[in-house]
């Protein structure tokens, strides 16, 4: 039996609004949006009133700190989040050629993921594909998953817990330095137990809720929770707040052994309760047998195992 899928409201849209409706709904700015999608910020705005005629929705409106979406542009988002994911493996090409391609690859991750593992990824992906842009995003406050979900990025580099509904694979295993400065009590040590940790003041980088999760949850289920003096938003910002002073910053090996030059800083090995943190890429199963994809994801898991 045939089944007629409809398409009445299809045929009196135009498609080409589509990528400007999801930047205008994701940014919920004019220029930010216009810029995402490379139009001029007047063009922007022509497709803003063509959207709020089509869907008959003012979709951003207007209050104290910008704009906020309509509640049918909120419904709207919500089921784009499903949306573009399946159009976009719908519409790319069933081969891919990285020396053909042109599509800018978006890659979400902390900046401890973009100073440690970038370089090597773009250079690899500059390598195989010249004219490829390699696009590397900050998280968002909603989290690198939902990022996923909803089509702004490709794929993302975490060391959280992992979604049931997105595909993740384990890259490395990284291990945890406690930094303090050169004067601290226990700087002589070459590790801290877990009694020694916890009786410190803590900088924690605010890596998803104002936690660290591979280090706080971990705690969280002993029972046994670290007290936050500082907390920072980026593993950069951690290293200036110890000096003269009796904190500790926990930082991923990696990170941190690039980084740590100043004479008056000390590393430590962290205590065994938390000394690991599994490293992965998390991506849409949306995107699971899409060629680009496959390729992408060689790439970014090439240059991450070969910095070991």
């Amino acid at each position: 039996m045939m089944i007629c899928m409809l398409t009445t409201h299809i045929e009196r849209a135009d498609l080409n609004l589509l990528a400007p409706l999801v930047a205008l709904l994701e940014e919920r700015q004019v220029s930010r949006a216009a810029s995402r999608v490379g139009l001029s910020q007047p063009a922007m705005s022509r497709a803003l009133q063509r959207l709020r005629r089509l869907l008959d929705d003012p979709l951003l409106v207007r209050d104290p700190d910008g704009f906020r979406l309509s509640a049918r542009a909120e419904d709207i988002h919500r089921q784009l989040t499903t949306l573009i994911p399946l159009l976009e493996t719908l519409l790319s090409p069933a081969e891919f050629d990285p020396r053909a391609a042109t599509q800018p690859v978006n890659i979400a991750g902390s900046d401890y993921a973009v100073h440690t593992y970038g370089p090597a990824i773009a250079r690899l992906i500059g390598t195989q594909s010249p004219d490829t842009a390699v696009r590397f995003h900050s998280w968002r406050p909603d989290g690198i998953a939902d990022q996923i979900r909803r089509g702004a990025v490709d794929l993302g580099l975490f060391g959280g817990h992992a979604p049931d509904d997105l595909n993740v694979t384990r890259l490395v295993t990284e291990h945890f330095k406690c930094v303090v400065s050169e004067g601290h009590p226990l700087a002589t040590r070459s590790a801290l137990t877990l009694t020694d940790y916890l009786g410190l003041g803590h900088v924690v980088v605010d890596v998803a809720d104002g936690k660290q999760p591979d280090i706080d949850y971990r705690l969280a289920e002993l029972g046994r929770p670290r007290r936050a003096v500082v907390t920072v938003p980026y593993h950069t910002a951690a290293l200036p707040m110890l000096h003269g002073t009796d904190l500790v910053a926990t930082l991923p090996g990696r990170f941190v052994e690039a980084w740590v030059t100043d004479s008056e800083l000390r590393l430590l090995s962290a205590p065994a309760e938390i000394a690991t943190m599994p490293y992965r890429m998390i991506w849409h199963p949306a995107f699971e047998l899409d060629r680009r994809h496959q390729w992408l994801r060689e790439c970014v898991r090439t240059a991450v195992v070969d910095h070991e």
